[in-house]
């Protein structure tokens, strides 16, 4: 129980990984804001049918007076935030496509969401765990800004800025005691994903390359994401910031 008495904010948290987080987080004590810009009451309810607190918020990411709600909301419930995973983000339901033909409203459409909504859930928390004297934002990247994976430009780009703006937030946050870090998960078995495969008619050929690739030998779990946003929102690491965790089973290294 490392988070008794700590609050979370986990946007994209109605369903896929953004669930995972949330019930592994009140499962270690804290009390979780469950924001997503779909209905967020069937995480809630997982959370408090087993003794957890935790707050539902509907929010749009990409809309800064939607995110400041937000965090008005979960002040004004619990008083403080003392941590954000920023997840949200669009993956699977966004088009993707060779870059030539690729349109410029997909474009801005996902930067709005996976670039400009984690840097305004940054700014919007920033004042918050300033005045309380410090707090984590966690943010999720992606493995495919190493791999530079062909037909995602939109995606791959909003996720590399993802990578810049934890990096410039680490050191504007630091002096006030605000850590901020990065997560880069590699090709996860979410509900998105499998989506994903079915719909490219490729899904043995798909999952058996990924799975190769990896130094495990298998294909990442949702839960295997979980481990690096404990230990990022808990004060086990309380002296990282700036950094980028990649969670890949060992396609990657570094």
């Amino acid at each position: 129980m490392r988070l008794v008495g700590k609050v979370v904010v986990v946007t994209g948290a109605a369903r896929n990984i953004g669930r995972e987080y949330a019930l592994a987080l009140a499962a270690e004590g804290a009390s979780v804001v469950v924001a997503d810009i779909r209905e967020p009451d069937g995480t809630v309810g997982e959370i408090t049918a087993k003794g957890g607190v935790a707050l539902g918020v509907t929010v749009d990411i990409s809309d800064e007076a939607s995110v400041a709600a937000m965090v008005r909301a979960a002040v004004e419930r619990f008083e403080r935030i003392d941590a954000i995973v920023n997840n949200a983000a669009l993956y699977g339901d966004v088009e993707q496509g060779p870059l030539e033909s690729l349109s410029v409203d997909v474009w801005d459409r996902t930067m709005a969401v996976n670039a400009r909504g984690t840097f305004l859930c940054i700014r919007e928390v920033f004042p918050v765990m300033r005045e309380q004297g410090g707090g984590s934002i966690v943010n999720i990247s992606s493995a495919t800004v190493w791999h530079g994976t062909p037909g995602a430009s939109n995606y791959v780009a909003s996720k590399a800025a993802v990578l810049g703006l934890t990096r410039v937030a680490a050191r504007e946050g630091g002096p006030s005691g605000i850590r901020v870090n990065a997560i880069t998960p590699g090709f996860t078995m979410s509900d998105a994903s499998k989506e994903i495969l079915v719909r490219s008619s490729v899904e043995e050929q798909a999952v058996n390359a990924v799975r190769f690739s990896t130094a495990l030998g298998r294909l990442g779990e949702p839960g295997d994401l979980v481990g690096s946003v404990l230990f990022l929102v808990s004060d086990d690491s309380a002296f990282l910031t700036g950094q980028t965790i990649n969670v890949d089973g060992g396609s990657f290294l570094h």
